[in-house]
């Protein structure tokens, strides 16, 4: 192939990657198979490889993200993005529109309503349809250029779809993390023993602040388009009802309700529906934006130094409940992490009783003067993780005390150290020390979990026991506990210590990607260990496995890879994997074995819902992934099957509307047989 050839196919692939991405991605609606799509992104990564001179900015192969940069060059915006003055009150909203009313003399406005996105607002700018630049708001003027990490957005378009597009377009928007994908991601921290995200919006923000793309490529961002900044050349739409629709046929993703509301009864009826239609979104939505629909009148109203005359933002109240702080105690998990919790006085809060929230880290309890006896302000952070949001100073007595942060480690008396967070969790405090009791309980415990080598008995009150009286002190001990050792113990009798010898034993037959899970591997959750399972036959190929062969792993960035790697280098973590060997423990990975002979569901994505009449959740799992499946936790456009039993939720309502095959147990079965 010529280089000319080479140069015209390019610009072919490239365009329907393009396309096929918006279909995917924001239309919700894939035209070609997955098989199909790789095979043409890995004609264009082939021939960007023998011809290196085709990678442009604008190519589908740099949404995998660049090389790590030192810091964020600054971005002057063009047109400064202002805030919006936020209200909590419909009586305030009142006083807004009587006040635009006045301005416009009298005349009674056309007004649209769309949610708030509990995200980061960020600046995009295209040049003759590419986009070029990416930045934060920053101070309105001035933000950060984060161009690299934008690029790994998905749903947004590298290159805008259609021909009559501006010389330079400035689109404003809100790049989020969705809620399922906020829920995985903590999922996967806490079983990989790091802090997990206060919310969404603090993910999303601190996502975008990594200064290596790779890890930004990793979390599932999205972003949707509203605004304009600069426009140079062509035609835009003169309304923004109008303009949702145009950004939309330009390949944005814009929101997917908004409202034209004709008087203020209408405006504040809208914002009373989007909050009962909010909980449905896929992202966080903490509020409605009003803004005038005539773009011309915006301009007479103009702005104030700091928001425009024209829009504002309608918060919805988050419930909240006010107990006093009793004490506070400090957690150290199996990474050695310290961290504050609350101990509170019960209150009830969004459906559920609260007595304990966490503060997070040291840099929290600074921020927000928070003493041992204040009364505070609790609520649940995106309704689900209790926070400690202020404390009440006005109710303060002056007895009030401050809580001095551990200098040692309150386990194992050893010095703390503190570590630098990667922007979202602040500054941790660990303990060092690999023999603390607190950390050997974490991964003891972690190891017998469910969702790793699922020991059945070994619960948190026993496990301290082993620790406690010296019988454990790693994974490995476990198998070399005997019945009568257990049957000396509190609460454990000869049937008790025999089940759990029992448990013990069933676990040495368990799947590879459970030990690798079980082995708390920085980085490695139980997704990736599954991945990890299906590349490598055993153990020791995955020990031995360069770190450019990890990488070429699916799924395997070089964060994880690096982790993988330095795991196994460890001579400490060698002899643990030995000492688990001789205890008869598998090193074999059957998610291999059903890979390499093409089960009937290979590569094929499945999610359950609903109770199976015949099998368990772990169970339709394992099935599943025998025939080389793999199971996920929600439905998208990349499921090919739903297995859906009784009391089946929105799931199954999804996937119908997704247009995804529905399965029943039976058929499951009949599918996983081959039959």
């Amino acid at each position: 192939m010529t280089p000319d050839e080479a140069a015209d196919r390019h610009r072919t692939l490239a365009s329907e990657i393009g396309r096929h991405d918006h279909a995917y991605y924001v239309l919700a609606r894939p035209v070609i198979s997955d098989p199909e799509y790789d095979r043409l992104y890995r004609e264009l990564i082939d021939l960007e490889q023998a011809f290196p001179s085709l990678v442009t900015p604008d190519s589908p192969s740099q949404r995998v993200g660049g090389a790590p940069v030192d810091g964020f060059r600054p971005w002057v915006h063009a047109v400064p993005m202002q805030s919006l003055e936020n209200t909590y009150s419909e009586s305030e909203v009142r006083e807004f529109v009587a006040r635009v009313r006045k301005l416009l003399g009298g005349a009674e406005p056309e007004w649209t309503v769309e949610p708030k996105i509990d995200g980061l607002a960020v600046s995009l700018r295209y040049e003759r349809g590419v986009l070029v630049a990416g930045a934060t708001r920053g101070d309105g003027v001035r933000g950060d250029d984060i161009t690299s990490n934008l690029r790994t957005i998905r749903s947004l378009p590298l290159r805008l779809l259609g021909r009559d597009v501006p010389e330079v377009l400035e689109v404003r928007g809100e790049v989020f993390l969705p809620v399922a994908g906020f829920q995985r991601m903590n999922a996967e921290r806490e079983a990989q023993g790091e802090d997990k995200f206060v919310n969404p919006r603090n993910a999303a923000a601190g996502s975008l602040k990594q200064l290596d793309p790779k890890l930004v490529a990793e979390r599932p961002l999205d972003i949707i388009l509203y605004g304009l900044g600069e426009v140079r050349g062509g035609e835009v739409p003169v309304t923004q009802f109008e303009l949702g629709r145009w950004l939309g046929g330009l390949g944005f993703r814009t929101s997917e309700k908004m409202w034209k509301c004709d008087s203020e009864e209408a405006l504040l009826a809208s914002i009373r529906e989007l909050s009962e239609l909010r909980g449905t979104f896929a992202y966080e939505t903490d509020g409605a934006v009003v803004k005038l629909n005539d773009l011309s009148t915006r301009e007479l109203l103009g702005s104030t130094a700091k928001a425009p005359r024209w829009a504002m933002a309608y918060k919805y109240a988050a419930e909240q409940a006010s107990t006093r702080l009793r004490s506070i105690t400090i957690q150290v998990g199996r990474s050695g992490a310290l961290t504050p919790v609350a101990e509170l006085e019960p209150v009830f809060v969004s459906g559920s009783t609260v007595s304990r929230a966490t503060l997070h880290n040291e840099d929290e309890l600074k921020r927000k003067d928070i003493r041992v006896g204040d009364v505070v302000v609790i609520e649940k952070a995106g309704e689900v993780i209790p926070a400690v949001v202020r404390v009440e100073f006005s109710l303060r007595t002056g007895k009030e005390s401050v809580f001095p942060f551990p200098s040692t480690c309150p386990e194992c008396g050893s010095q703390v150290v503190r570590e630098g967070g990667e922007g979202e969790s602040g500054v941790v405090w660990r303990c060092p020390n690999e023999d603390c009791p607190a950390r050997v309980r974490g991964r003891i415990e972690h190891w017998c979990s469910r969702g790793a080598m699922d020991v059945e008995g070994a619960g948190e009150v026993l496990v301290r026991q082993l620790v406690e009286r010296g019988l454990v002190l790693d994974v490995a001990d476990l198998y070399r506990l005997t019945a009568a050792e257990l049957a000396s113990l509190e609460r454990m009798g000869e049937k008790s210590a025999a089940h759990l010898i029992a448990g013990l034993e069933a676990s040495k037959e368990r799947e590879l990607w459970r030990v690798l899970f079980g082995l708390g591997i920085f980085h490695v959750g139980a997704g990736i260990a599954k991945v990890l399972a299906r590349r490598f036959a055993g153990m020791d190929d995955l020990a031995g496995a360069s770190f450019e062969a990890l990488t070429a792993v699916p799924d395997v960035g070089e964060v994880i890879a690096r982790s993988v790697a330095s795991w196994f280098k460890d001579a400490r973590n060698r002899a643990l994997v030995e000492r688990l060997r001789k205890a008869g423990v598998s090193m074999r990975s059957t998610l291999f074995q059903a890979s390499s002979s093409g089960g009937a569901l290979r590569g094929k994505v499945l999610v359950l819902t609903g109770t199976l009449p015949g099998l368990s959740r772990d169970q339709a799992t394992a099935m599943i992934e025998a025939a080389g499946g793999k199971v996920t936790g929600s439905v998208s456009k990349k499921t090919d099957f739903v297995v859906a039993g009784e009391e089946a939720g929105s799931k199954l309502d999804k996937a119908q509307k997704l247009g995804v095959r529905v399965l029943d147990e039976e058929s499951l079965r009949k599918l996983c047989a081959g039959s």
